[in-house]
């Protein structure tokens, strides 16, 4: 597991994931090249997956976010997979997350505006193959989004 020297590194990845390794290490008060290994370390025991881009949809004219839950028809063979297949091909659709329970799966997804996820959600929602039942929640505000524990 993590030490607390690590830990501290961490933390700071997360608050700033741009950072240089350089001031990451002075932050966590250790050297530069004990923080690229230690970096590394993390990375070959897949506790670090890498760096990802966060999009800003707003930015880019898409104002309307849906989370969508499926519950799937599952006396039908191999419904999961098809369903996953055909939901990964819109393009609107940013994440899709399979759940045990009630809910089987859930999309998020985005739209410019109120008539396109109305578009979007007749044209290529609808036509997902298996859906026995349907649940929209639009987005209103993120309170928190974190992307990752406490270290």
């Amino acid at each position: 597991m993590l030490d607390d020297a690590g830990r501290r590194l961490l933390r700071h990845l997360l608050d700033a994931p741009q950072t240089p390794v350089a001031e990451l290490a002075r932050r966590a008060g250790m050297s530069p090249a004990t923080a690229a290994r230690r970096l590394e370390r993390l990375r070959e025991e897949g506790i670090l997956k890498g760096r990802h881009a966060v999009i800003n949809w707003r930015a880019l004219g898409y104002s309307v976010e849906v989370s969508l839950r499926f519950t799937l028809d599952k006396t039908a063979p191999r419904a999961f997979d098809a369903f996953l297949a055909a939901a990964r091909k819109v393009p609107e659709v940013t994440e899709i997350q399979t759940f045990l329970g009630r809910v089987d799966v859930r999309l998020s997804l985005v739209a410019r505006d109120m008539a396109h996820y109305q578009e979007i959600y007749r044209d290529r929602i609808l036509t997902l193959p298996h859906i026995a039942d349907i649940e929209a929640l639009m987005h209103i505000a993120s309170i928190k989004r974190a992307s990752g524990l406490p270290l």
